[in-house]
């Protein structure tokens, strides 16, 4: 027993580089595709070509003669499994029936009709080939306006029209505000269909252990456990008797945060043929199938009066469903209404949603998950009143900011915790704006097209009961400490890129005094790891990070409970991994408590041998992280090219405990929010045929693309949780999009441009400058 100790230096708000980064640098890691098993066979699967079909019939004997094929497998053999699992719940709302494989009929391009197996993927491409399918092409509608209009041909023909559900929300009094404004602003505003586009397509290993009766079922998913739940319910079978391990996932931005046919699929087919099955998806696939994000219409209305006092807002948004619902697909937008005020003082508000079903791809969650379509909408609109009131719009936004917390807004939310403005004016005092405000003028004067676009978002974060999630919004956290002193920690969310491997480990070691080295963060593994919920809506941290922490405030109290009886004593201290009597001064290790625990030669009495704590924590209220960011453009008049000149962003997501981490998730953020505000759309012709369905017509921001961003933060704690966090994930994305369309729009402000829907692609831009008198130089 020792009688000094030294208190370490802490990590937590230290930027500690990635400890996952290594397998992933040097391609050690493991990733679906690299996963391989004596006797694995592969499935192709068979989509269908057309929007919206009959199936007449279908011949698979031509493959099953192709030598290596195993089996074929079609809507007959599927047709007694449950369907595709859709979560939310929302009153009226209409759920198809869909099939893991299509009975008589498609509605969607991709809608997969049969499965080819066989011992080689290549084999099992040129078979799927030889499937002959009779189709019965019907009309389509991919256009979720013209979809809600009277006599669209029916996605479904089990409903008269092409409703999947409808949604009012008010808070204050809408039609006093309307009636005492002197001012009203309106404006058509959409968020165009994004196609996710993670680095590594979605993938399934499924294998069937008949000696077990168990399915190991290998995903590149976002929610292990909640597909472990959802699958083993579509095949029938005990939940208990399914295991699923998520390796490497090589991004998912919300898209992975699904169950799709394919895992209960590969599952079914598997217990069929008693071999191991693996598929893994093309890029075609991939944006022909995998969830889209997006898909708004929005109709706006701003009531204020002339001194830029915001009194309301109404909201009418058109959401394009697609074809079908995924997990979450009806709650996407409800989030957008809950956020529509941002955040502005407003008492009264107004929105009606208006699911419409399509002949496309499903939308769903996709990075931020309705919170930048409410942020694009609102700042957009606050940009207009401002040009509408001739008012400075960093004034504007100043004026109208909620100024006290917690907050109860007209949707019935409650912010935790916030300081508005500070982000806005450390940003504005960044770019020194009121000489970049006279540098704009003399630009003008010389006939450049300059312009300085703001947006302050706010965003709900750390998901806690919701009718939209499939279990409970909480979180859970194992801690157990080896017998050598090492701690191993097994947290239900599902991290695939946030970082908490690294975050995690580093409150772990404040908190218990060991080296971060002797941390290791186990996670995605349901055979190993407690139930969890996942990892979505920037909850990693807030709410498993928050598990963890009581998980170890529980170990802790254990760990002196040893040191106590170890050094007969009452009065004990744990400080850096050591207890010690604060009286005589004598210390107990904590790798001496770790070995006296597990060999229980002794134990404290009510107290049982180990040293193992699991906390399951639900938060009281979300979280509602904030910020500004400022975006500086220089329009080509010749080419209707953007050049971003600058990029401030200020982000406030409470407690930060890795600055590095959180700069690289801005980062992120921030790229997907460009790529959606100046290049990115999924365009569907009239008939329902993607047309931008490989990357070659999708344009997605390439590195040379990218600004340079001068990311900054304040820090505004959350008391939500004991962390303080609030979530980081995808600020970046929300502030963007609507910095940059009101910086371009501030721009072309002299032409006479006074909304531009997204994205701002050069041809759009160039179009608008010709059609201003002489090219926009009068």
């Amino acid at each position: 027993m020792a009688t000094t100790t030294t208190k370490p230096q802490t990590l937590v708000g230290k930027s500690i580089r990635r400890r996952e980064d290594p397998r992933l640098l040097t391609g050690t890691a493991t990733y679906v595709d690299d996963i391989k098993m004596p006797g694995m066979h592969h499935a192709c699967v068979v989509r269908s070509p057309h929007a919206a079909a009959r199936i007449r019939g279908i011949n698979v004997k031509p493959a099953l003669e192709r030598p290596g094929v195993s089996g074929v497998f079609t809507g007959a053999d599927v047709k007694d499994l449950g369907p595709i699992p859709c979560a939310a719940s929302l009153p009226g709302l209409r759920v198809p029936h869909h099939h893991l494989l299509a009975q008589d009929r498609v509605y969607y391009v991709g809608h997969p009709v049969a499965v080819v197996v066989a011992t080689d993927r290549y084999i099992a491409r040129d078979a799927a080939d030889l499937v002959e399918v009779d189709y019965d092409p019907t009309p389509a509608v991919a256009d979720p306006e013209k979809a809600l209009a009277p006599g669209a041909p029916a996605v479904h023909p089990d409903w008269p029209d092409n409703t999947a559900f409808t949604f009012h929300q008010e808070g204050g009094d809408i039609n006093a505000a309307f009636a005492e404004a002197e001012v009203i602003v309106k404006q058509r505003i959409t968020s165009q269909r994004l196609i996710p586009t993670s680095m590594e397509t979605r993938g399934v290993v499924a294998e069937w252990r008949p000696g077990d009766k168990a399915i190991n079922l290998y995903s590149s998913t976002q929610i292990p456990h909640l597909m472990r739940t959802l699958v083993a319910g579509i095949l029938g079978m005990p939940e208990n008797r399914l295991r699923v391990i998520t390796p490497e996932v090589g991004g998912g931005f919300g898209s992975k945060l699904n169950v799709y046919a394919e895992e209960a699929l590969m599952s079914f087919i598997s217990m069929k043929i008693g071999k191991p099955v693996k598929w893994i998806e093309s890029r075609r696939e991939n944006f022909l199938v995998t969830i889209h994000g997006r898909g708004h219409v929005d109709y706006f209305e701003l009531a204020a009066k002339r001194d830029g006092t915001m009194l309301g807002l109404k909201l009418k948004l058109i959401q394009d469903i697609g074809a079908y619902h995924q997990l979450l697909t009806p709650a996407i937008p409800t989030l957008s209404v809950l956020m529509m005020p941002g955040l502005y003082n407003f008492k009264n508000i107004s929105a009606d949603i208006v699911g419409a079903f399509t002949n496309c791809t499903p939308t769903d969650a996709y990075r931020g998950a309705g919170r930048p379509e409410a942020t694009h909408g609102i700042e957009r609109m606050v940009d207009i009143l401002a040009a509408e009131l001739k008012m400075d719009p960093a004034e504007l936004r100043l004026k109208n900011f909620i100024g006290e917390f917690p907050y109860n807004t007209p949707t019935g939310l409650t912010y935790d915790s916030g300081n508005y403005a500070e982000p806005l004016k450390r940003a504005l005092a960044e770019v020194n704006y009121p000489s970049l405000r006279k540098e704009q003028q003399s630009a003008r004067d010389s006939g450049k097209l300059l312009g300085i676009g703001m947006s302050t978002y706010g965003e709900i974060c750390a998901m806690g009961p919701s009718p939209a999630l499939p279990a409970g919004g909480w979180e859970s956290a194992t801690v157990k400490i080896e017998p050598t002193g090492k701690v191993t920690v097994m947290t239900g969310a599902s991290p695939h890129g946030q970082g908490e491997e690294t975050t995690f480990a580093q409150v772990v070691a404040d908190e218990l005094g060991v080296d971060i080295d002797d941390v290791s963060v186990l996670h995605g593994d349901t055979a190993v790891v407690q139930y969890g919920i996942g990892t979505f809506g920037s909850r990693g941290t807030a709410v498993g990070g928050a598990a963890l922490y009581y998980a170890l405030q529980e170990l802790k109290a254990k760990i002196k409970k040893f040191g106590a009886m170890m050094l007969e004593s009452d009065d004990i201290s744990l400080i850096g991994g050591t207890c010690v009597d604060e009286k005589s001064g004598k210390s107990v290790s904590f790798v001496e408590i770790a070995t006296a625990a597990h060999h229980a030669k002794k134990l404290p009495p009510n107290t049982q041998p180990g040293l193992v704590a699991t906390h399951f924590w639900e938060p009281p209220n979300f979280t509602f992280p904030f910020g500004a960011h400022i975006v500086i453009t220089e329009v080509d008049r010749d080419t209707g090219a953007i050049d971003i000149r600058r990029y401030v962003a200020v982000d406030d997501c409470g407690k930060i405990l890795n600055p590095l981490l959180v700069d690289g998730q801005v980062h992120g953020g921030v790229a997907q929010g460009l790529g959606q505000a100046l290049w990115e759309q999924a365009v569907y012709d009239d008939n329902g045929q993607l047309l931008t369905g490989e990357l070659t017509d999708y344009a997605i921001p390439k590195a040379h693309f990218m600004p340079w961003i001068e990311s900054s933060h304040t820090e505004t704690p959350s008391p939500v949780n004991p962390l303080g966090v609030k979530g980081v994930g995808e600020a970046g994305t929300i502030g963007c999009s609507p910095a940059v369309v009101n910086s371009v729009v501030d721009a072309l402000a002299p032409l006479g441009v006074r909304h531009i829907d997204m994205p701002l692609t050069p041809e759009k831009i160039w179009q608008l400058i010709q059609t201003a008198p002489e090219g926009g130089r009068a």
